[in-house]
């Protein structure tokens, strides 16, 4: 699950939290990859709203804001760029070279998955609402994309 209480009660999330994450993202990959695409939607993030729903554990509007802020500049300077130039060379290498682009690149989705659980750990589970909703409706979405 990824999740363990401390002795405050507070909740404490591990980085098995991630696994749990691609495990469902294997399941509808190019869905995602169509929802970053088209709504430029973080998938990490809609993982983890999906999975903290699952849980039951939610959070307020204003900690999914948070949880976006902090891995804005990293997404926009470093992740979303080495995304397009890997699209665009894609044609111009062979299996193996395009493999360790794709690798770099989780690298770097590591590094986003690291930033929002220090975030996330941080927080108190205070929200009463879906978190995919809370995390959607920063795009004007709602979870029927997802459905």
């Amino acid at each position: 699950m990824g999740i363990a209480m401390t002795t405050q009660h507070k909740l404490r999330f591990s980085p098995q939290l991630w696994q749990d994450c691609e495990q469902h993202y294997q399941v509808n990959t190019e869905h995602y990859l169509a929802l970053q695409d088209t709504y430029q939607v973080n998938v990490n993030l809609l993982l983890l709203a999906q999975h903290l729903d699952q849980q039951e554990l939610f959070f307020t509007q204003q900690q999914w804001e948070s949880l976006t802020a902090c891995i804005e500049l990293w997404e926009n300077n470093v992740v979303q760029p080495y995304r397009k130039l890997r699209r665009l060379t894609k044609p111009h290498m062979d299996s193996t070279e395009y493999e360790k682009m794709l690798n770099v690149e989780l690298i770097m989705e590591r590094k986003s998955q690291q930033m929002l659980l220090q975030r996330l750990n941080q927080f108190q589970a205070d929200g009463d609402a879906s978190n995919t909703n809370n995390y959607l409706s920063l795009f004007g979405l709602d979870e029927t994309v997802v459905a």
